[in-house]
């Protein structure tokens, strides 16, 4: 090939979800996420899988133990409609649960 090509790819790493709204969510990872990269995430509601999309808009060490821990703050981006109410649903039933409803 002449010239150079260059490409990018997409590995599956587990995070771990730390705060969920319906205008985003913040997570904990093993590696940095740089600001303003869009990343599409599968979310497991309850039993119901969805995948979003969301935009970093924070990252900073969180924790330096055993290892490093990056805590990233991300808005959703186009969220559509149907992914927004079983958002509005498993939050809905995460507060009445933990009120003991």
């Amino acid at each position: 090939m002449l010239g150079q090509l260059l490409g990018e790819i997409m590995v599956f790493e587990p995070m771990a979800v730390t705060e969920l709204s319906v205008k985003g969510l913040a997570v904990d990872t093993r590696f940095p996420l740089h600001l303003n990269t869009l990343h599409e995430m599968r979310l497991t509601l309850g039993s119901l899988p969805v995948v979003v999309k969301a935009r970093v808009i924070h990252c900073h060490i969180s924790d330096v133990d055993q290892d490093v821990i990056y805590h990233s703050g991300m808005e959703f981006v186009e969220l559509p409609e149907r992914v927004k109410t079983a958002l509005l649903e498993f939050l809905a039933a995460i507060k009445a649960q933990r009120a003991g409803t």
